[in-house]
């Protein structure tokens, strides 16, 4: 009858071998996070930034409809008032929607610039483990080949 052949032996020679490097996984975990942290930054100073225009627009529309609140004295002021304050809330919209869009494009320039350099890092890292992973394999492989 045939004696059926142990590779434990051989799977440990084999794995041994082969050993896996957790540096590159380490790196590449510490690179996502400090990418992370740069992207939540770029968006939580657009947030605060629009946050600042969205409270002076407030602001300033309130003070608008305190004045058109205000008694008059002939019918004719009440029309001249919503008229001023319809003409004062258009330009003043324009001017924030402008302001959101400068916040919008400095948000878009930060991310690409970002992701650019995130993906110069990312393929200097894979190129440097792709080098040194063909190094060990073929000193393995070299290794492998002798001891037969």
């Amino acid at each position: 009858m045939a004696k059926t052949q142990d590779f434990t032996a051989i799977m440990k020679d084999m794995m041994g071998a082969f050993p896996v490097d957790t540096t590159a996984m380490e790196g590449a975990f510490k690179s996502t996070a400090a990418l992370n942290e740069k992207l939540s930054g770029v968006a939580l100073e657009a947030a605060e930034k629009s946050a600042e225009i969205s409270n002076k627009w407030t602001k300033d529309t309130l003070a608008k409809l305190s004045d058109m609140s205000k008694a008059k004295a002939e019918p004719a002021d009440y029309a001249k008032a919503a008229t001023d304050f319809a003409s004062a809330s258009a330009e003043v919209a324009a001017e924030n929607m402008a302001a959101f869009a400068e916040i919008a494009k400095k948000v878009q320039m930060d991310t690409v610039e970002l992701l650019m350099a995130a993906g110069k890092d990312i393929t200097e890292d894979a190129t440097a483990a792709v080098k040194k992973a063909t190094n060990e394999v073929t000193a393995a492989a070299k290794k492998a080949s002798a001891a037969k």
